[in-house]
This record gives C-alpha cells, sequence and structure tokens, in this order.
C-alpha cells in the first residue's frame, strides 16, 4: 500500500492545462509514466518535456475526446509504447457563461459534448482495456455544480452532474473487472477555466464568502486528491466523489456559484 505510483502508466485526457495538467505533472512525482493529451500539440509538447524532465516516460499524443477515433487512437498509442493503461484521468472540458434564456443548441452541444460525451468516450474504451487487463483506475473531473446552482451555466452544471452518474454506475458495474470509477468534485481553482469568475469582483467575493477558508484553491492542491485515488491505498474506494472546495458544499445554503 501508500501513494507511490511507481511503474503506473497514466493516460489524462486534459493533461496540458489546469487541473488536468497539476495532476499529470503530480503523478508524474509520485512515479508514474504519463501521457498528457489535448488537442492543442504545443502544450502537449510542453507538458510531456515537464514530465521527461522529471524523470519519467512520457508521450505527446493530441485529439479531442468528442471524436471517437481520436480516442481510440491515443488507446492504441498508448497500449503500444506503455504496454498497460494503469490510469485513466478525465480532465478535459470547458465552460461558457450564458443566460440560460440565451442558450442556442450549439452552445448546449459544445459544452455537453466535451465535458460528458468526451468523458463517455474515454470511460468506455478505456474501459474494455482494463477490463481485459483486470485491473484500472479511472478519475473523472466533476465540479461542485454537479450538486449546486451555477449561475448562467445550465449546460455546464447538467454535464458535470451527469459525469457524477456516470461515475456511479460505472463503479457499481465494473468492480468485478477490479476496476474504480471515482470522481473529484472542484471548486473554483484560478485557471483558464474559470477566469471570468476570478476576474468578477461581485462573484469572486461572493464566492469567497461561501468559501470557509476564504480562499481558491491553488493548482497544487488538485493532486493529493488525484493521486490518492490513482494509487493501491483506494484499492476499497470507487463510486466515490471528493470535493476539494475549501469546504465550500459544506457551507450550507448559499448562493450558489
Amino acid at each position: 500500500m501508500g501513494l507511490s505510483l511507481e511503474g503506473k502508466r497514466a493516460l489524462v485526457f486534459g493533461g496540458t492545462s489546469g487541473l488536468g495538467k497539476s495532476i499529470a505533472i503530480g503523478f508524474a512525482q509520485t512515479g508514474a509514466d504519463v501521457a498528457p493529451v489535448s488537442r492543442r500539440a504545443e502544450e502537449v509538447h510542453k507538458t510531456a518535456e515537464e514530465i521527461r524532465a522529471l524523470g519519467k516516460s512520457s508521450l505527446e499524443i493530441t485529439a479531442d475526446v468528442t471524436r471517437r477515433e481520436d480516442v481510440q487512437r491515443a488507446i492504441d498509442r498508448m497500449l503500444k509504447e506503455m504496454g498497460r493503461i494503469d490510469i485513466l484521468v478525465n480532465s478535459a472540458g470547458a465552460n461558457k457563461r450564458i443566460p440560460s434564456l440565451e442558450v442556442e443548441d450549439r452552445d448546449w452541444d459544445f459544452l455537453v459534448d466535451l465535458n460528458l460525451r468526451g468523458t463517455w468516450h474515454t470511460c468506455q474504451m478505456v474501459g474494455r482495456v482494463m477490463k481485459e487487463q483486470r485491473h484500472g483506475r479511472i478519475i473523472n473531473i466533476a465540479s461542485i455544480v454537479a450538486s449546486v446552482s451555477a449561475h448562467e451555466a445550465a449546460p455546464y452544471a447538467a454535464a458535470k452532474g451527469a459525469v457524477v452518474q456516470i461515475t456511479r454506475c460505472l463503479a457499481a458495474e465494473w468492480a468485478k473487472y477490479n476496476i474504480t470509477v471515482n470522481a473529484i468534485a472542484p471548486g473554483v481553482f484560478e485557471t483558464p477555466l474559470n477566469v471570468n469568475i476570478v476576474n468578477e469582483p461581485g462573484r469572486r467575493a461572493s464566492i469567497m464568502a461561501h468559501t470557509p477558508m476564504r480562499r481558491f484553491g491553488n493548482l497544487e492542491e488538485i493532486k493529493g486528491a488525484a493521486i490518492f485515488l490513482a494509487s493501491e491505498s483506494a484499492s476499497y474506494v470507487t463510486g466515490a466523489v471528493i470535493p476539494v472546495d475549501g469546504g465550500f458544499l459544506a457551507q450550507g445554503i448559499g448562493e450558489g456559484v
């Protein structure tokens, strides 16, 4: 037991920025070989070089998680060059602030496809590999807005709520294959995804007031939960949704995000 990931191979979708990149680097720091995946080749290269600088192997894979053929290509390359997939992280996502009465079908489709369909693709396709291996760790990045209201972000909140339910369903269904499926529900971190929140004084102050720690998260603080869930120390943890939110969800009735 322990939190070492030595000898493990991790595939991290959305692993080149924000929370996903922090997780990918954290895995490498804990001993894993890591393939960070995103649509931007330049960012993939940069993150892979950071992983190699830590003495671990990395692959440079570009993929769009909404496209099954891209996901399959990423899986095939991972298996060919690293031999197996021990850990899958689904961190690819985006948000877009739109008043609900102004949400158009293209807005809904973009946000649900990326945040939900992409997670479904990777879970299902990597799940087949892990079933054959009879082992695997899947970590989905959900959000506190799966549990509370999200101001002018109904499609995003709906997608993240569904990610939580997918996590629970797959955890129950795949436990017999020794695959654990868990989710992390981050609060507000200062990342590119949340730039509109952190830069808007009124919303920033409201969220700070509702967060017992009275601050946003920093990227280093997402690593611990992910490393734990990926490790053998979490071998009996599945179907869990772990908030990393400074106490936001524990606060009780409030204004939401």
